[in-house]
């Protein structure tokens, strides 16, 4: 008989720099160890024992491209995992270079491929209100009326249903305390939003900055506005 090695875990993603890394790569992303550490401010040379670690435990995978070795998350279910812990984690102040304003993060941001903050979750509560989606249990799935919505925005649901990742699930909000929509149609609505040119992704940051023509988008499309307030740059308006 065998079970969850649930102690390893906990050690591996107990340590700081290890977090520190793992929320880093909840952008999406991947990063070079040089990144990572100068996000976590350890040495490079820590870092890469830092990163061992988490890949031999199974939590993040590399690539090598050239002379460089870029780092991600392992899947869709460690992202979630972590995203899960912020749930449940207390706050506290970080003093880190490549960290932005909480201001920013609560607004929009990426919960590895699928958008989260005020921006994922005001979003997934109009899907619902609309009833394009219908929230069962710990899945959701879409109406008939919102396979014509999604099908005009430029999603198609059936492509997405055939892939081997979750559809679609409530995903709770560290920062919201709301779900927003996770899984494979959270991705394409994120991936779509990104063409359209509504955000785009801020460099080695989860933050999601808002174009004007975003903005404009949310307003008339979904009956909503993202804003920070006055002295908090750090989401974006960007034309």
């Amino acid at each position: 008989m065998v079970e969850p090695d649930l102690s390893r875990l906990a050690r591996t993603i107990g340590d700081p720099t290890r977090m520190g890394m793992l929320a880093l790569l909840m952008e999406g992303r991947a990063l070079t160890a040089k990144e990572l550490a100068y996000g976590c401010g350890v040495q490079p040379g820590t870092a890469t024992e830092h990163l061992k670690r988490l890949q031999r435990d199974g939590l993040i995978e590399s690539t090598a491209q050239g002379r460089h070795k870029y780092y991600r998350l392992a899947s869709a279910e460690v992202a979630h995992a972590v995203e899960a812990l912020m749930v449940v984690a207390k706050p506290m102040k970080v003093a880190s270079p490549c960290r932005r304003p909480a201001g920013a993060m609560g607004a929009a941001r990426f919960c590895y491929d699928h958008l989260a903050g005020e921006l994922g979750t005001r979003l997934t509560a109009v899907l619902l209100e609309r009833e394009y989606l219908v929230c069962n249990g710990e899945a959701m799935d879409v109406t008939e009326r919102g396979k014509a919505w999604f099908t005009d925005f430029g999603i198609d649901i059936a492509t997405l249903r055939k892939r081997r990742r979750r559809f679609a699930y409530p995903c709770l909000d560290w920062s919201e305390r709301r779900d927003h929509l996770g899984g494979a149609l959270g991705a394409a609505m994120a991936e779509r939003m990104l063409e359209l040119g509504w955000i785009d992704r801020q460099k080695h940051s989860r933050v999601v900055s808002i174009s004007e023509l975003g903005h404009q988008a949310l307003a008339s499309e979904f009956g909503f506005v993202i804003s920070l307030p006055e002295n908090d740059q750090a989401v974006e308006i960007s034309s």
